[in-house]
């Protein structure tokens, strides 16, 4: 029985080392109110306090949506576990009377035994007859054991089954929410912690709502029970043993605490990494482009330095506050013996089945309350993770997409007016946007948008959409306020065509119906031949099956574009915003989709944004923009004529060609358009490949560059196999993960070996403890057959020191291994965070366009696979160590003591690691499809959010909340058919002790009877393999933890040991750029130094504009002189100036508190800073409005100076002066030459520059 206590004791490590486990995820708390907890000094410790009171939700809050069903099954649960804890003190009752009959049997044949009887009639002496006493013992230990076995079972599956219905309920509410909160909140929320909440956070409610909370009411109902027990059969022992408690008590509470500070620090540092890794795998083409990966690695490395640190503190913390509780432990031994063997010799109603009973009952009942702190534990984590996700999810939302109120009109007309609006983003209060805007849009008319980037164009768009609200003023549609509207049905209404359009990781047919739900394939067909998308499609091998990566990387930017305009005519709107919708197409595309959109903006409300002025000059009306008021409105003839702000914009644009008169100028427009439709059919049918996003380029300078086509080929082929092979890969490369042997596992800790070792010494010495701890306690019940109470009293106090000198001894094993532990185990994680991280950089482009490398799957493993691995290195040896320890010492102690008992135990103990090994079994079974199943949901989740302004203007919220419970449906089932078999299995390894209890000593019982043993030595040999099986069993409930580090770590070591085709890292190759050289015999990094990038979409980080454009050039630090010089060059430096932050200002996530334009301009600052030989402008300027463009274009011709310079441009107005003009088609060069010798050619080039000019 007393095994039974120690070992609730003993489990406390491996139940506290689960507890702990939920840490290592980085789960993500607000970083700003941590941070500012570290900084304020004087009341820090106050403040902390109140901070974590704020920060975690009441007992009771945490069940906020378990239903009806919920409460009654964790109401069974609880009644279960509150009986099933009676049955350790009942079991102590049979074993106090137990031993009184063994001492008595000891006693009377001490005495024969003195008088020199023959060992033949020793049994006959004895007045108890021992045999039978046993038999009715043995009876009362299985009744209680089947009463625990079916308790248990109950008590643990009611309760998971509970946990599992209300996680799932969780889930589903956070991602519900998430997808509808005000884009006001994303603004000012990382995304980079929604994702890792999703899954760490509400794992962590699961593991705190779960059984953790009936075996807790179990150890209580143990506590109670035991001390009721206690104070029956002997008061004062009782309140002797009691004394101890406050110290215990004492103890726990500071450990709980101090681990909770230590927890929120942990989660903190590591979702600042994650918030880091996700920016950077998210803008993973410009990281590469600026050989920015060992900066990035810099970053995340810092983040982990500090985690690392508080991981070691918590890991000692724990371990000593587990010292502790042992050495209080064998304090508490050694006293209650002392103390009860003095009452036994004062008290003649104390005898040792009394001092034992009341010893242990109390004790088992104390210490249950110790046993059940980790699992508190649990439930105070999962009370801290809940405080975000319920705040989330019951948070007001003014603007409330999922809401059904708000008037449904049945028709909508479409007039718009803006009155008197005044705006500035939430994020940034103090920087006015709109400064009372007026501006009338009548029913089925065309409005154009025009002015400076920045103006507010956009914005205006937003705010129709219900994205924001403005701060003064009113929005109208058909006269109504757009705020008494209902949301959903006011975007439904809308069709929004942006000018960076966000397609999803699906097929081309999928992505168009997003646009509604309900469109047949024949609509869907007819939207992309509206779009002048249907051509490219269908000579795609998969044609509208294609899948287009994910965020469309597979396909070029007019491709997307293209789609995304199908997008928004399939849902027929009677409302049309065109948000620079064809900046990003080709001149000979662009006249088509022009043409497309005109015909869709007939009987609609449109309102254009364009800086490229050609394509509004057909508008009804044109307002022109500057500081965030209409200034001017009226007809692109009329404005001509006032010379105001359009004007100006215009003549900068040089495309007036003359003032003509309005219907001249329409009819040539739709001539020009209908001769480029046919142009298109016949000579430009496959003027687009898949891989091709050069639709012209223009080579200047010296030197030539060659592409091969077999390149193209290859990749093409690549991408498809990617494709159609996704499902069955995806199982395939699960299966196929490289076999793993533990000693590579170990060698990750290779450097910190001496204190690895150092900590594995100290676990065998905290083995041996145990065993001996078993003969002390056989020896001291031994005492009590001593009729000599001076003589008895004495040996049973040197036995009592024995147990404080063990409590000693283990209190300072528990502290080496702590530190050592700790150490090696902390240094490993963040060992094999940083390469995994550095190698997820080294890989080339192409495996990051794979679906099963998305981002979203690679963050969830970057944040859970390291830290498991820690948990199969050193700790883990250290408790195979002990185990080991245990084990042999206690074996060879019970051969010495008794061989023929030690052989019915041992045959008993396969029953024991039977039981133990088929919960193990259903646990780790299903550890890899739970993973995985998390990852797919993670990667819908992140899509989701990451484009959340495209999911909400296209109301497709609820599509992608379906796909994210239809994700987690599979677990959910699994795991509600787990519950059972979990807690038969929990039923099993609790009862287990109960019916070798009876076996044991009925045997003891018949081996003392045929004086083949005494009942000192079946005590000894009963506590030793009783109690080092028990360890055995304990180090076993390790194994899914191991089984889950074993799958991390093959994990890590297959993307470890990945070569990539193309190695960012490579320090391989000559230093040489020569006409006549493969840039893949080039040394990798040295060549990308050289190139200088400026894209169609510039990918900004949320760090300053400073830090933005230092990253141009990351090989060295870059001043602020240079800095500035190459803002000026980019002309944005005089805007830079004007904000209050100036270039400490921050860009917000991707970029998202600056306009296109702005971005345009850093990224190109961040280009020229670097100094590059060749210069890559992949539609440089296609986002600004004419006047920046005019000033940027001379930077650029400035820039190009001496450099080789390679430009993709639509506007062919910008590449007129290129020494070398390509024009590439399908994936070749059809001509190239001079702007004057390609016009006199009068071929392709002379075709694209007429179908611009005629508009």
């Amino acid at each position: 029985m007393k095994d039974h206590y120690i070992n609730s004791v003993e489990k406390e490590p491996s139940d506290a080392g689960s507890a702990c486990n939920t840490y290592d995820n980085p789960s993500f708390q607000h970083d700003e109110k941590l941070e500012q907890s570290n900084q304020l000094k004087p009341n820090k410790k106050m403040k902390e306090k109140e901070e974590h009171k704020k920060r975690v939700v009441g007992i009771f809050e945490l069940f906020s949506y378990a239903d009806w069903v919920d409460i009654l099954l964790m109401v069974i649960g609880l009644l279960a576990a509150a009986a099933n804890g009676t049955g350790l003190p009942l079991m102590i009752i049979v074993f106090g009377e137990m031993t009184n009959s063994f001492v008595l049997s000891g006693v009377k044949s001490n005495v024969s035994e003195d008088t020199s009887v023959t060992s033949v009639s020793c049994s006959s002496n004895s007045t108890v007859d021992i045999e039978g006493e046993m038999t009715k013992f043995a009876y009362y230990y299985v009744a209680i054991g089947f009463a625990v076995l079916i308790l248990s079972t109950i008590q643990v599956w009611t309760f998971l089954i509970a946990a599992t219905r209300q996680a799932a309920r969780i889930r589903q509410k956070f991602f519900f929410a998430v997808l509808h909160q005000e884009m006001s909140w994303f603004d000012t929320t990382q995304i980079g912690t929604l994702n890792t909440r999703l899954t760490d956070d509400i794992n962590t409610i699961h593991q705190g709502i779960g059984d953790k909370i009936c075996i807790f009411v179990q150890f209580f109902a143990t506590f109670v029970a035991g001390v009721v027990i206690g104070f029956i059969h002997g008061w004062k022992l009782t309140l002797v043993v009691l004394s101890v408690s406050p110290l215990l008590a004492a103890s726990a509470a500071v450990w709980s605490a101090l681990l909770a500070s230590l927890t929120a620090k942990e989660l903190s540092a590591y979702a600042k990494a994650g918030a880091v890794a996700e920016e950077i795998l998210t803008a993973i083409r410009t990281v590469v482009a600026f050989n920015g990966q060992q900066k990035a690695l810099a970053k995340y490395d810092a983040n982990l330095e500090m985690a690392k640190s508080v991981g070691i503190k918590k890991s000692i913390t724990t371990n000593t506050s587990l010292g502790v509780s042992q050495f209080f432990i064998f304090g508490s031994y050694a006293l209650a013996f002392w103390y009860g063997t003095k009452l036994t010799a004062e008290d003649e109603n104390y005898d040792i089945g009394r001092v034992l009973i009341v010893f242990f009952s109390v004790l088992v009942g104390a210490f249950s309350l110790g046993q059940a702190a980790p699992n508190l534990e649990s439930v105070a984590n999962a009370r801290g993770a809940a405080y975000e996700v319920y705040q989330v999810i019951n948070k007001k939302r003014l603007i409330d997409s999922s809401s059904k109120e708000g008037y449904k009109p049945d028709r909508l007309i479409g007039e718009i007016e803006f009155r008197n609006i005044h705006f500035s983003y939430p994020s940034r209060p103090d920087v006015k946007i709109l400064r009372g805007l007026n501006l009338k849009v009548q029913t089925g008319k065309t409005i154009a948008l025009v002015g400076a980037s920045g103006c507010g164009k956009s914005t205006t768009v937003q705010l129709l959409q219900r994205f924001y609200d403005p701060v003064q003023g009113e929005i109208t549609l058909d006269g109504q306020d757009i705020r008494t509207f209902n949301v959903k049905w006011l975007r439904e209404n809308i069709g929004i065509v942006s000018q960076e359009p966000v397609l999803f990781a699906a097929t081309i047919a999928e992505n168009i119906r997003y646009g509604r739900e309900d469109i047949s394939d024949a609509e869907i067909e007819q939207a992309a031949k509206e779009a002048n998308a249907f051509d490219f499609i269908s000579r795609l091998p998969d044609k509208f099956n294609t899948m287009v990566g994910e965020r469309g990387a597979q396909l070029s930017g007019g491709q997307k574009q293209r789609i995304a305009i199908a997008r928004a005519l399939a849902r027929n709107p009677k409302i049309l915003l065109l948000d620079e919708a064809t900046s990003a197409l080709d001149t000979q595309s662009e006249s088509i989709v022009q043409a497309a959109l005109d015909k869709a903006r007939t009987g609609r409300t449109t309102i254009v944004i364009a800086h490229r002025l050609s394509t509004i000059r057909t508008a009804d009306t044109i307002a022109g923009f500057e500081n965030g008021v209409v200034v001017e409105q009226g007809t692109h003839s009329e404005l001509m004529l006032q010379k105001g702000v359009y004007y100006s914009l215009v003549m900068q644009q040089g495309c007036s060609n003359n003032v003509q008169e309005d219907g001249a100028a329409e009819e040539s427009e739709d001539r020009g358009a209908e001769e480029c439709e046919d142009d298109d059919r016949n000579v430009l049918v496959e003027e687009l490949a898949l891989e091709d996003h050069f639709e012209e380029s223009v080579v200047s300078g010296r030197g030539s560059i060659r592409r091969r086509s077999s390149r193209h080929q290859s990749k093409k082929h690549s991408s498809k196999k990617i494709f159609s092979g996704k499902r069955g890969g995806k199982e395939l490369e699960e299966e196929n993960l490289p076999a793993v042997p533990y000693s590579r596992i170990l060698a990750l800790n290779k450097p910190e070996w001496l204190y690895v070792l150092l900590g594995v010494i100290a676990a065998a010495i905290s083995g041996a403890v145990h065993p001996a701890f078993a003969v002390i306690f056989g020896k001291i019940i031994g005492a009590f057959q001593e009729r000599d109470p001076e003589k008895r009293s004495k040996n049973t106090l040197v036995l009592s020191l024995m147990f404080l000198l063990l409590g000693v001894i283990i209190l300072a094993a528990y502290i080496i291994q702590g530190f050592m532990f700790g150490k090696s185990g902390e240094i490993l994680t963040m060992r094999l965070r940083s390469l995994s991280f550095k190698a997820l950089l080294q890989q080339e482009i192409g495996w990051y366009d794979d679906q099963k490398n998305a981002v979203g799957v690679l963050l969830t493993r970057l944040a859970t696979d390291a830290s498991q691995v820690k948990g199969a290195t050193g700790s883990r040896l250290g408790l195979m160590t002990m185990t080991v320890f245990t084990l042999l010492t206690a074996v060879i102690i019970a051969f010495v003591y008794g061989w023929q008992l030690t052989l019915l135990i041992l045959a008993c103990i396969p029953f024991v690691i039977a039981a133990n090994a088929a919960s193990v079994s259903s646990v780790s079974g299903h550890a890899a499809k739970d993973q995985k199943a998390l990852e797919e949901a993670g990667r819908i989740a992140t899509e989701a959010v990451e484009n959340i302004r495209t999911v909400a203007s296209l109301t497709r919220e609820e599509a992608f909340y379906e796909r994210y419970v239809t994700s987690l449906d599979g677990p959910y089932r699994v795991s509600l058919t787990k519950a059972p078999l979990y807690g038969f299995t929990y039923g099993v390894a609790q009862s287990a002790e109960f019916f070798i209890n009876a076996a044991v000593f009925r045997f003891g019982a018949w081996l003392i009877a045929h004086c083949l043993s005494n009942f000192e030595n079946v005590f000894i040999v009963f506590s030793s393999v009783i109690f080092a099986a028990m360890n055995v069993g304990q180090s076993a409930s390790l194994a899914p933890d191991f089984g889950k580090a074993r799958m991390s770590a093959q994990r890590i070591f297959q993307l470890l040991d990945r070569k990539p085709r193309i190695d960012s890292y490579s320090e391989e190759g000559e230093k040489l750029l020569a006409d006549g050289f493969d840039t893949r015999s080039l040394h990798l990094q040295w060549l990308r130094s050289r190139l200088g990038l400026v894209s169609q979409e510039p990918v900004l980080f949320d760090c300053s504009i400073a830090e933005n454009i230092q990253y141009g050039d990351n090989s060295r630090v870059v001043s602020q002189m240079e800095i500035e010089e190459a803002a000026k060059a980019a002309n944005i430096h005089a805007f830079i100036e004007k904000l209050p932050e100036k270039y400490n200002t921050r860009v917000g996530e991707k970029g998202t508190q600056l306009s296109g334009g702005q971005k345009q301009r850093i990224a190109i600052a961040r280009a020229l800073v670097r100094n590059p030989a060749i210069l890559l402008l992949d539609e440089a300027t296609s986002a600004l409005d004419t006047e920046s463009e005019k000033i940027v274009q001379k930077a650029l011709d400035n820039a190009r100076q001496g450099r080789t310079c390679i430009v993709i441009a639509h506007r062919l107005t910008t590449v007129q002066t290129a020494d070398i003009i390509a024009v590439i088609q399908n994936g070749r060069v059809v001509e190239q030459g001079t702007h004057s010798q390609l016009m006199a050619k009068e071929g392709q080039y002379y075709a694209l520059v007429n179908a611009q000019v005629s508009k």
